[in-house]
């Protein structure tokens, strides 16, 4: 139990929510810059270079690659050089980034600012926001987590239509060099103000709190080998895979049947619900069972893509895009959430990175699964299909909870001695 449960998370005053504030800018500025504001980039670079898409789009898939791999070693960045340290990197590689990809002119430099943004998601990406907002949130944990993670969202519904306009009447460069000044104006305050861990709470190990530089107790091998680490991993692991899938391909799919317009109109719908389904679960997500929840988000999703292959109302097709999207940021709020309960706050920071890293590769797969199941049938009934399986033996296995092996054994030699 962290000393924050001594005192009312729920006042306004408590500081936890001053940390909320700047991990809701983080991922604002993150996924507005890593994620959705990699479709502008792809768009831009081919127009002022003339470099092929597929090169760009290579960039873009080494470079979440890479973020795959190096949040693996979030706690141990955290114990060595602590975690505000860890977050002013990750704001210093986003930041060189964006500005290289204002400046750059040859291609080599397109591979080096998507490296750079790989480090910017290790130092400000979802393992680091949902780490230390575990240290501040006992009963709250759900709400607080909820509400950073929408930083998201906004980033895509906020800062891309932002940079377009900018670039539209600027330059591309310009639009590119203004939102990095402001993200720096912003978060580099908030950070130094606001980031740190809970005075009351003794670091624990690997946190890279006070006591610093002490090297985390957790096997990664261990937690490999744990079955109930997986039952955690891999349902959100296929979950992810079939939602990627799905967000990439939907317009192509929605686009002949009820239009341009309107197909871009499903696109804003699913976001907007998935910021409401965030803060609408935030609420009350502390009071639930986060694996039922979990479930019944990824049945909610497969039922939604069911009605949807069965349709062609655009009424009904646009209902469905908003149930779906209803549960799509809640998709990276509960992993956490579940691992917290069960494995515990000391191995939360491997356990999450290793978790995301796992969920990360597996999901880089789902658009091109999808688009190869499209290719093969020649439509998306049978590749959207998939999503619906996907999602739904997702919701089995996060229903699944291994007995510790303890507790395994020792009703093992109760039955032998029996």
């Amino acid at each position: 139990m962290i000393a924050a449960t001594s005192i009312d998370e729920s006042s306004p005053h408590y500081r936890g929510w001053r940390v909320v504030l700047a991990c809701f800018l983080m991922a604002f500025f993150m996924f507005g810059f890593g994620l959705y504001g990699q479709g502008v980039y792809l768009a831009e670079l081919q127009r002022a270079h003339g470099w092929p898409g597929t090169l760009v789009s290579a960039a873009s898939t080494f470079s979440f690659l890479l973020t795959s791999v190096l949040v693996i070693f979030t706690d141990d960045l955290l114990a060595r050089i602590g975690l505000r340290s860890l977050i002013l990197c990750g704001l210093s590689a986003l930041g060189a980034s964006t500005v290289l990809l204002a400046l750059m002119a040859a291609t080599w430099q397109l591979y080096l600012a998507y490296a750079l943004m790989s480090l910017g998601w290790t130092g400000m990406g979802t393992v680091v926001i949902a780490t230390v907002l575990n240290s501040w949130f006992e009963r709250r944990r759900g709400l607080a987590l909820s509400l950073a993670f929408n930083g998201a969202t906004c980033g895509g519904i906020v800062l891309v239509p932002v940079l377009l306009s900018l670039t539209g009447s600027i330059g591309f460069r310009s639009a590119m060099l203004a939102t990095t000044m402001a993200m720096v104006v912003l978060l580099l305050p908030v950070i130094v103000a606001f980031i740190g861990w809970p005075a009351e709470t003794s670091p624990a190990p690997g946190r890279g709190g006070p006591a610093g530089g002490a090297r985390p107790t957790h096997s990664r091998k261990a937690l490999l080998g744990n079955p109930a680490f997986w039952t955690m991993v891999l349902p959100f692991a296929i979950a992810l895979l079939a939602q990627m899938g799905f967000i990439v391909h939907q317009v192509t799919f929605l686009e002949p049947v009820i239009g341009r317009s309107a197909a871009g109109l499903a696109v804003t719908i699913m976001a907007t619900m998935a910021v409401v389904g965030r803060l609408s679960l935030g609420l009350f997500v502390d009071r639930l069972d986060p694996r039922l929840a979990s479930a019944a988000s990824m049945t909610s999703q497969a039922a939604a893509l069911f009605v949807l292959l069965q349709s062609t109302s655009p009424t009904v097709l646009l209902a469905c895009c908003a149930v779906y999207g209803f549960s799509i940021g809640n998709m990276i709020t509960f992993p956490p959430l579940i691992i917290q309960r069960e494995i515990g706050r000391d191995a939360f920071a491997a356990a999450m990175g290793l978790g995301t890293s796992i969920s990360g590769i597996v999901s880089a797969f789902g658009p091109g699964i999808v688009g190869l199941a499209r290719s093969l049938t020649g439509d998306y009934t049978m590749a959207f299909a998939l999503c619906v399986v996907l999602d739904l033996v997702a919701a089995g296995i996060v229903l699944w909870r291994p007995k510790p092996r303890g507790e395994a054994q020792r009703e093992g030699e109760g039955m032998s001695a029996s």
